[in-house]
């Protein structure tokens, strides 16, 4: 699962840059520049991304979670 989530921010790093788009004045819907609907589904991407990243890649408890019921 590490090397999904590695290869999932490198994904998204090479993705983030836009420079194909960078002097393409294509409107989307007629009212949005072609780079910021691009950028638009990109966060999205990666707001799902990290979402599945956090849901099964974070770890379950760390050492904080086993001392927090003990009495000192």
């Amino acid at each position: 699962m590490k090397t999904l989530a590695i290869a999932f921010m490198f994904v998204l790093f090479v993705l983030h840059q836009d420079f194909w788009l960078k002097d393409n004045g294509t409107l989307v819907l007629g009212i949005v520049p072609a780079s910021l609907a691009y950028h638009m589904a990109f966060t999205l991407l990666a707001a799902i991304g990290w979402y599945f990243m956090v849901r099964f890649a974070w770890p379950r408890f760390t050492d904080d979670d086993e001392t927090e019921g003990a009495e000192s």
